[in-house]
This record gives structure tokens, C-alpha cells and sequence, in this order.
């Protein structure tokens, strides 16, 4: 008789493109999302919580490089085995797209603008790389029901008050700023686009979006060729191109080569690529106005500019578009320099709660990459990760258990975060290692014989580490470390053993 087979034991491994965030990490990401939270809150933006789950009907075809609805999505099927499937459901990949389902569905109850932030994981099934990740945070702020250039202006001043905010010093990110209109109309010129039947050339349409979007990544013989006939990456990948002719190409090209040294004069430059076209000449004369209404608040192009290479890589866009990219340099894994790059974007997006209304309602909207943001503020040294751990009160008796919980809760209710050591005692050099490993600053010990005496030792682990690296002998004994004090002191003495490590 066969013996049954074992059930393999699963593997104790993340799954691919995600990853496991520990203490510091999660501490340091909260307190940068209750910063942005107190710009967004500054600026009147009210907190929305969504599900992490919607319809794949009410997410829509918007991911980049995606054409069927549940590719790009972590999507399932209710009930898909059944003689009657539900609705397709899947993890959101944004903020925005359930941002225009909620106003959709609540908008009777909604002011009107309705301006919100929203903050939280984002899910996307693409393929992962070095620092690109399946799941990742996202810090949105969106305004819908305005059409004013203003509800776009304030975005992105809002965006540089926020990067300021967290730790970016102005000189160190740019704001740039184009419009989708802008756009629209090179192709119009370039004969991709025909207002009279917008649906032609859908494809090849995002196909050059695409490539504008990967100038910075791929440089301008790489976007060159997908406007044409292709590329093969360095992998021997190919992308199919969008069969422009080399006219064609011409025309794309130069509106990304718009830039000149001021707004003013990109503008200018702007304008004569789309002449003729009434979407083009809108756009243009939007840029002028957001321009304006930021210099007015004392935004400048040392911190927000016009850069026509900027179109964002998502579908919904019909404006103003912008991204927040941070202009340091760093060092990659392989010891190159290389500027960090953007850590924001967004733009208007006139159509997307249209879907589920009919009627058009403007709406624009940021979000920050929190998880790419937190990265480039720790390449520059900007970014405290060692978050204190808790005091530890020792065990040096199992009976006496009630009297350790009994200092913790002194400790806890005095505002200390601390706990008693809760893994086997009996070896004590493990305690003081544990405490250690958790980044305690300070460790309670109580024997018998201090409880005969009314005693405890409070042990500086801080400074004892300190003494330990550098101290010579007589130092040692010059600069204790641990200090012997009456049980109704330990409160007092602990209170300036922290305060100490602070200053």
C-alpha cells in the first residue's frame, strides 16, 4: 500500500512584486502621510475613505499599456463558477477612478465643488522591477465640479507647499505643468487626430502618449521609434510603434522640444504648433491663465514651469496635466549618478465621472507616490528612520510578574511606551539583547535584593552603547550608564534619561 503523500509546507516567502514593511518603516510613512494630510486639510480638502474594491465596469480601460478591461488589475469574477456569475471585481489601481464612482453615486449630498484627499494602497498587475512594486501608497487630492483654471493652479501650488513640507527644499524638485489640449492639437497638425471622428487612431494615439511619457527613461531616439515603427529594449523586448511617417514624427517631436528658456516664450512656441487648431489654442490659453494665477500667489518657475514633454501616461487626462519631479541626484545600486525623478503627477480629467452620470463634470487631481517620496528623502539623508523602541522592565522573577506590569502601566499612563520583557527570563543577557534588537532606550531591572531595598537599576542603553564604541577605562568609570534609584523615582529618573537622549 502506497504510504500517502505529505502536504508540502507552503514557503514562507512574499509573493512577487510585493513586500513586507517593519516598524521604522511604517512609523516613518505614517508621520510623512499626516504631513501631507495637514497641507491637503490647510488647503480645505475633507478625508474620503473607499473601498479597496470596485467593479472592473466602474475602474474602466485607463491603465497605461492596457487594452482589455481586467488586464492590469488583480480582477476575479463573483460567484464565476456558478450557473449565475456576478459582477468582475478588482483591487483599486488608483485613487481617482473610485473618487468619480463616489461622487457619481453621493453627489446629492455632496458640496458642490467637492474637494477631498484620499490616502491608502493602490494595487497594479504589472510586471515589478527594482523599487517598482505590485502594491504601493498613494496620496491623492482631487477638486470636482470646477471647471476654473484656479481649482488647477491651487493643485499645484498645494503640491510644491506639500514637498516643502516633508523635506524638499526648493531648488531640489520642479513642478511642471502642460495641457492634454496642447497635445491634441500637435496631432490634429500632425494628422492623427480628427475632431470630426475622434475614435480613429485611438491606438495609435496611446501609443505616442506612451512614448512622450517615457522621454525622461528612454531619451529621444527611443521615443523617436515608437512614433514609428517600433523599439527593442535591451532585453530584445519589442514594442510595436505607432506608424507615424517621419512628417508626422517631425510634428510630435518639436512640441516636445517646445521648452524654451521662459514660459513666455514656450508658450509663444506653443502656439505656433497649433495653429489652427481650436483645442490646441485652448489649451495654450490655459497655460497662460494657471501661469498667472501662480505667479499671483507667488509661485514662480523656480518652483512650477510649462514643459510641454509632460502628458502622464493615463487615459482619463482632457487638460491640465503636471508632475512633481525631484531634480537631486543620487547614487543607483551600480554606484551612477542619476537624478531621482518624479514622485507626483496628475491633471484634469473632464469625462471620467461622465461615465456613470452622462453629463460632464470637470474634476482635477494630484497624487503623491508616498513610497517613492519616502525613497528619495532617505537617498538624501533626510529622512530619521531610527524610531525609538520601548523601555523594557525586565523579568528577574516569574513570581513577581504583577509587579513588572505594575511599572509598565506607570510608564504607559506618563505617556513612555514601554513593556515587560515577555520571552523566557532566565537568562538575562537575552533580555538585554532583546532589548537591543527592539531599540530600547532604556532597561528597568528589579531582583530580589532591590525589592528588599526598595530599589530599581535603570540601565541607559543609549549612552552605554555610546560609552561602549568610543570610552576609554577611566571614562567608563567617569560616566555610568546605570543608575541605582528608590522604587517612587523610577518614573522621574526615566522621564530624564529621555529627555537627555533627545537633546
Amino acid at each position: 500500500m502506497a504510504k500517502p503523500k505529505k502536504t508540502p509546507r507552503p514557503k514562507a516567502e512574499t509573493p512577487k512584486g510585493f513586500r513586507d514593511y517593519f516598524g521604522a518603516e511604517v512609523t516613518t510613512r505614517t508621520e510623512m502621510l499626516q504631513a501631507i494630510a495637514g497641507v491637503y486639510h490647510r488647503y480645505g480638502f475633507d478625508a474620503l475613505e473607499t473601498s479597496a474594491v470596485e467593479t472592473v465596469e466602474a475602474l474602466g480601460k485607463f491603465l497605461p499599456d492596457v487594452d482589455r478591461p481586467n488586464a492590469g488589475v488583480f480582477g476575479w469574477q463573483e460567484d464565476g463558477e456558478g450557473d449565475k456569475p456576478g459582477d468582475w471585481l478588482a483591487l483599486r489601481y488608483d485613487m481617482t477612478a473610485p473618487l468619480a464612482r463616489v461622487y457619481a453615486q453621493h453627489r446629492n449630498d455632496l458640496p458642490n465643488p467637492y474637494r477631498r484627499y484620499a490616502m491608502g494602497p493602490v494595487w497594479r498587475n504589472e510586471k515589478p522591477g527594482p523599487g517598482r512594486f505590485r502594491q504601493f501608497y498613494q496620496c491623492d487630492a482631487d477638486t470636482v465640479g470646477s471647471a476654473s483654471m484656479g481649482a488647477d493652479a491651487e493643485i499645484c501650488a498645494m503640491l510644491a507647499d506639500t514637498l516643502e513640507q516633508v523635506g524638499i527644499p526648493r531648488g531640489d524638485y520642479i513642478i511642471r505643468v502642460n495641457n492634454r489640449k496642447v497635445l491634441n492639437g500637435v496631432m490634429e497638425v500632425a494628422g492623427v487626430l480628427d475632431p470630426a471622428n475622434p475614435d480613429a487612431m485611438e491606438h495609435e494615439r496611446g501609443i505616442v502618449l506612451r512614448a512622450i511619457d517615457k522621454l525622461d527613461r528612454l531619451g529621444v531616439g527611443g521615443v523617436r521609434a515608437l512614433l514609428g515603427a517600433g523599439r527593442k529594449d535591451d532585453s530584445g523586448d519589442f514594442t510595436d510603434g505607432a506608424g507615424l511617417s517621419d512628417a508626422q514624427a517631425d510634428v510630435v517631436m518639436g512640441f516636445m522640444e517646445a521648452k524654451r528658456d521662459s514660459g513666455a516664450a514656450t508658450v509663444a512656441r506653443l502656439r505656433e504648433l497649433v495653429a489652427g487648431s481650436q483645442t490646441g489654442e485652448a489649451g495654450v490659453d490655459e497655460l497662460e491663465e494657471i501661469a498667472a494665477l501662480l505667479a499671483a500667489g507667488g509661485y514662480g518657475p523656480d518652483r512650477i514651469e510649462i514643459d510641454p514633454s509632460v502628458v502622464r501616461g493615463l487615459g482619463y487626462y482632457t487638460g491640465p496635466v503636471y508632475e512633481a519631479e525631484l531634480t537631486f541626484e543620487i547614487f543607483d545600486e551600480k554606484g551612477r549618478k542619476r537624478q531621482f525623478g518624479s514622485v507626483a503627477g496628475g491633471g484634469r480629467y473632464d469625462d471620467l465621472v461622465k461615465r456613470f452620470t452622462g453629463q460632464e463634470v470637470p474634476a482635477t487631481g494630484v497624487s503623491i507616490g508616498v513610497d517613492r517620496l519616502l525613497a528619495a528623502l532617505t537617498a538624501k539623508g533626510r529622512m530619521e528612520r531610527d524610531v525609538q523602541g520601548p523601555v523594557v522592565v525586565t523579568v528577574m522573577d516569574r513570581a513577581r510578574m504583577a509587579d513588572y506590569q505594575a511599572m509598565v502601566a506607570e510608564l504607559r499612563q506618563a505617556g513612555i511606551r514601554a513593556e515587560v520583557y515577555l520571552g523566557n527570563p532566565k537568562n538575562f543577557g537575552n533580555q538585554l539583547k532583546y532589548a537591543d534588537k527592539r531599540g530600547s532606550p532604556v532597561a528597568i531591572i528589579e531582583g530580589g535584593d532591590e525589592k528588599e531595598r526598595g530599589v530599581v537599576q535603570i540601565k541607559d542603553l543609549i549612552l552605554g552603547a555610546k560609552i561602549a564604541e568610543t570610552a576609554t577605562h577611566e571614562e567608563w568609570k567617569d560616566r555610568p550608564s546605570q543608575f541605582e534609584v528608590p522604587r517612587d523615582q523610577m518614573l522621574a529618573k526615566v522621564r530624564e534619561i529621555l529627555e537627555g537622549q533627545d537633546t
